[in-house]
């Protein structure tokens, strides 16, 4: 048995915060993950995954799918915009969307989402037989075994089980603070040093 003060984290069990909203906490200084709101599409011990879904850039998918020759036959997606995901790979495309469906790469965050690097989801999209609902990114966030968790100890980030409709069906501004709202708190009281004892 350990004696007080000793090393209690190998006690603690694992978190797994797969298909949960990461919330950046005020004081962050990273500018690639000031004020965001990631969505984590796999966390497990060899590290973490997950896009920035509250940061859409000066770019249509209509823009997007003519830099790749496909045709976007679907007028209501045409000025919907990318969004930047995060900075690793920030020239690849990644597609979170709703139902999973079966595409040639694509993970499974749950039974109903997926993410999915392959281009066969953008040709469906393009001919209107894509999954219903997709937030488009350009990049990803990741996290390094422990890295996450050594992120959260710092109190870098809140974290909330994730609702599919605050991704799809509220507008890239509101994602955050509908994301506090799941956890009860008003992003304007969090104050920069909060959970310091």
């Amino acid at each position: 048995m350990k004696a007080w003060g000793g090393d209690y984290n190998i006690y603690m069990k694992p978190v797994n915060l797969t298909n949960h909203f990461l919330i950046a906490m005020p004081n962050m200084a990273d500018p690639y993950f000031a004020k965001s709101l990631t969505y984590i599409c796999e966390h497990n011990e060899q590290g973490a995954l997950g896009v920035v879904i509250n940061r859409p850039i000066d770019m249509t998918l209509q823009a997007l799918f003519e830099q790749i020759s496909i045709p976007l036959g679907e007028p209501r997606l045409r000025g919907i915009a990318v969004h930047f995901g995060g900075p690793v790979q920030i020239d690849r495309g990644f597609v979170l969307h709703r139902p999973l469906g079966d595409w040639q790469s694509t993970l499974a965050v749950n039974q109903e989402l997926g993410l999915t690097t392959s281009k066969d989801i953008l040709q469906a999209v393009g001919r209107g037989d894509g999954p219903r609902q997709i937030l488009v990114t350009l990049g990803y966030a990741g996290w390094a075994p422990g890295q996450l968790e050594n992120e959260l100890a710092q109190n870098a980030w809140l974290s909330v089980p994730a609702k599919s409709n605050v991704i799809f069906d509220l507008p890239p501004e509101d994602r955050l603070s509908a994301a506090m709202d799941l956890l009860g708190v008003n992003f304007a009281t969090l104050s920069e040093d909060a959970g310091h004892a």
